[in-house]
């Protein structure tokens, strides 16, 4: 079972579009895409992978819908249904990928709330299951359940159709739909818990929508900004971890291990978006990524530049993150001691976080204070659910004390 799981998850969302387009009803067809997949976990290891392994899921999803249909509908109307949606063949339909469709009509509907709208996308197209998307949006995760529940209950009422939004709403979803993605590619690159620091399913997923989304609105400035951005920190992936898994920083990593071409395709869509749309915090936060990336060593990078670019994204889209990530800039550009009196006067907002605590403890390690910096790596290490960020801070500790 552990080596379907990858194929199972990737199938997922693409059998859930595909079910939902043909019958509808977003909530029923979950749960026969559910039982689907249980047989594909039962059958497959004994029997094989078939040849169209989504094609197979697609069928017995379909025969599950139905005969749920059958189960719900009375008799005279049940068939009369049933006849006029599925074909007379058993084969499932044209293998197309409606996925991102799924994406923007239904689980980015404009019934449901923006909480609503993340956690439920999270779950049906990124594949991330409760407790994930519960730690991915800082919240508990019976909250994250509810929201699910409800979700689906709204599509239901709403009676949403899986057919294109009119023009006029598609920018009001797109806000949503970035922020989901977004959220995916970042739960991959860095796992929220365990004792992977990558999943490269869920990068390799956010990238693939993404870029889908791209394709469909060339011409959105944000859209480019965001895939520019997961491409040119996507990018150096690869030397991010040792051999044994352990994490590299950002200045320690072999630079010539990095994804010459991501950073090349990276560079060249935040440009064009920079040059030709309304600036926006995706594209800004693709230009800061750029930044490093083209930096031939870690001590060329262009820090002054990183952190006006980091000012202009306070002004537009303030958020704990950005002020977290601005006073490394502060303390680069300006000093350690002038990083951590922007630290201090953020006050309670950066409270709570392991990454707060991480920042302190590398500027006193800059300003010469290694024993605030190994108290500070020693605290960081204790809030972090995450094993390879757990071993770098409490390494780091360790040699302050030496």
């Amino acid at each position: 079972m552990a080596d379907l799981e990858p194929l199972l998850r990737d199938l997922a969302p693409q059998v859930l579009a595909a079910v939902v387009r043909h019958f509808g009803d977003f909530d029923a067809g979950e749960d026969a895409v559910q039982e689907a997949l249980l047989a594909a976990a039962t059958q497959w290891p004994v029997e094989g992978v078939p040849d169209n392994p989504r094609g197979w899921l697609v069928t017995v999803a379909s025969r599950a819908r139905i005969a749920a249909w059958r189960r719900d509908t009375a008799r005279e109307r049940r068939e009369q249904t049933v006849a006029r949606m599925t074909p007379a063949s058993a084969a499932p339909g044209p293998a197309r990928d409606d996925t991102l469709t799924l994406l923007l009509l239904l689980c980015c509907h404009p019934a449901l709330t923006p909480a609503s709208q993340v956690a439920l996308t999270l779950r049906a197209v990124g594949g991330l299951t409760t407790a994930e998307i519960a730690r991915a949006l800082l919240v508990p995760e019976a909250t994250v359940a509810q929201r699910i529940s409800r979700a689906k209950q709204t599509i239901r009422a709403a009676g949403a159709r899986f057919s294109l939004p009119p023009p006029e709403e598609l920018p009001a979803r797109l806000a949503a739909v970035l922020h989901v993605l977004y959220l995916i590619f970042n739960e991959g690159y860095t796992a929220s818990s365990g004792e992977r620091l990558h999943r490269v399913e869920l990068t390799t997923e956010a990238i693939r929508l993404t870029r889908q989304l791209h394709e469909r609105l060339p011409g959105d400035g944000e859209v480019a900004g965001l895939l520019a951005l997961m491409l040119l920190t996507d990018a150096r992936r690869p030397a991010r971890t040792r051999a044994d898994g352990a994490l590299v920083p950002l200045a320690e990593q072999d630079r010539s291990l990095w994804d010459r071409a991501a950073i090349a395709e990276g560079v060249d869509l935040v440009s064009a978006a920079l040059t030709t749309t309304a600036v926006g915090p995706f594209q800004l936060q693709a230009a800061i990524a750029a930044v490093h990336d083209e930096a031939p060593a870690a001590a060329d990078t262009d820090w002054p530049q990183i952190l006006g670019l980091y000012d202009a994204l306070d002004r537009i889209a303030p958020g704990p993150m950005v002020t977290l990530n601005r006073v490394v800039a502060v303390a680069m550009v300006h000093g350690p001691g002038a990083g951590l009196d922007a630290l201090a006067a953020a006050g309670p907002v950066l409270e709570g976080h392991h990454r707060v605590a991480a920042v302190r403890a590398h500027l006193l390690e800059m300003a010469g204070d290694r024993a605030g910096a190994r108290a500070a790596y020693e605290q960081a290490a204790r809030q972090t659910l995450s094993g390879p960020e757990r071993a770098y801070l409490q390494g780091r500790a360790a040699q302050t004390s030496t």
